[in-house]
């Protein structure tokens, strides 16, 4: 088969470096793809958002079997509504399924009338109104723009001045765009053991009718060592998380996942592709944080190295309905993920900076913001390039990623030093 994947970051990357091994895959593509992706499949200089250039594209290239479709924009404009219009297989959601992430709104009152476990909340789409709502709950309070920000559309304000400064720039300043048009306020919900929080993102294998975890992972959000500074798409993730257990695998699964599949064939938007569940660990049990309409990024990159089964026989069994006729088996041990970023990131960051790349041992080079020009890799993004490593445990894979991290240079190259330092105590 033929297989096109839709994107041009680090999960896309990772994405065909799955697809590779299946042996029934002869040749891949990707839209628009990267410097990395280029090795391995042939890139396509078509805009993914564009629904008319992607239908043509697809009507002109026949040869082309399946189209998996992965990042949030894309999904949220209908893409695979418009591939499947005209006959196309694809892996992703419709747009209807996709509100789940498209609209943090949508997610909420969904949660709310299926009884799923989440943060109290109240949604706004007046300033006025949001901020004497602030006002009424105090800090700590979570703001969260209702539409897509690129993963940074949340603010956790620990004062009540970070509250109104916040509430502000998302809907006064917008910051987000009209991302910031609508706002849902937000409990800042307390750990178990931590302080705010354990957070684990648990993706899932769905056909609208069977759901099928992944292996856990633990996502690192913020700029800087410690979790210091603003939030981004993602500096680095771990696999498996330390304190998940078969006990709140069971929960999650009898009280989250099943009721959210339910919920969503209940409102008339099925979901198919792959859903993720940004969950957390609290006194009252585990509580949905977010979801994500498609696979995570860097989840992805940690997450898809543990797959032992053929990735494109999950993809097709997922479009054809028969998730629950397939075995699905993961790789022990554990894998890690630094992403090397452009100086600047999150906020303002240069492009077209000469990247070197030395010995990486049996590390994997993941590319995301990355291109060539004049025959030279050089950084087109503020996430650049991801390290990953696997190992027996997180301790060996985080030993291998910093080794190899070593080995990799640009102008102005920044990173954590403690991607896999967290939850230790379990």
């Amino acid at each position: 088969m033929n297989v096109l994947v839709i994107g041009n970051g680090g999960r896309e990357h990772a994405i065909l470096l799955a697809l590779k091994k299946s042996k029934r895959v002869e040749k891949l593509y990707c839209m628009k793809g990267n410097a990395g992706t280029a090795q391995i499949a042939q890139n396509v200089d078509v805009d993914f958002m564009d629904a008319e250039a992607v239908k043509a594209f697809a009507l002109a290239n026949p040869q082309i079997d399946y189209y998996v479709v992965t990042p949030d924009d894309p999904l949220a404009a209908g893409i695979v509504d418009a591939l499947e219009g005209i006959g196309k297989r694809c892996f992703g959601p419709t747009k209807a399924a996709a509100r789940i992430e498209s609209s943090k709104a949508f997610a909420k009152a969904l949660m709310q009338k299926y009884g799923i476990p989440t943060a109290k909340s109240a949604t706004f789409d007046n300033y006025g109104d949001a901020l004497e709502y602030v006002r009424s709950q105090g800090a700590p309070i979570v703001l969260k723009a209702d539409g897509l920000a690129l993963g940074k559309g949340v603010l956790i304000c620990k004062t009540m001045k970070e509250a109104e400064e916040g509430l502000k720039e998302i809907m006064l300043d917008m910051a987000f765009g009209r991302a910031g048009e609508k706002i849902v306020v937000e409990e800042c919900m307390r750990g178990l053991k931590y302080d705010p929080g354990e957070e684990v993102s648990v993706l899932a294998f769905t056909d609208g009718k069977t759901i099928v975890p992944m292996i856990t992972s633990c996502d690192h959000k913020r700029a800087f060592d410690g979790d210091k500074g603003l939030n981004t798409g993602g500096m680095g993730t771990f696999a498996p998380c330390p304190f998940w257990t078969e006990e709140l695998a069971e929960e999650v699964m009898q009280k989250i996942m099943l009721p959210t599949v339910a919920a969503m064939n209940a409102e008339g938007a099925p979901f198919k592709g792959c859903l993720y569940f940004g969950l957390m660990r609290t006194p009252d049990g585990m509580k949905v944080v977010e979801y994500n309409s498609r696979f995570g990024d860097p989840e992805t990159q940690v997450v898809l190295p543990m797959l032992k089964t053929d990735l494109l026989d999950i993809f097709e069994a997922v479009t054809d309905g028969r998730l629950a006729d397939m075995d699905i088996e993961w790789e022990s041990g554990a894998c890690v993920c630094v992403v090397l970023a452009s100086g600047g990131y999150p906020v303002s960051y240069n492009k077209g900076d000469e990247i070197t790349i030395g010995d990486v041992g049996d590390c994997t080079v993941v590319h995301a913001g990355t291109a060539v020009k004049g025959g030279k890799l050089v950084t087109n993004g503020g996430r650049v390039l991801n390290v990953v490593a696997k190992g027996r445990d997180i301790g060996e894979a985080r030993a291998k990623a910093y080794a190899a991290v070593k080995n990799i240079s640009w102008k102005g190259m920044q990173y954590r030093t403690d991607i896999g330092i967290k939850y230790r105590e379990g």
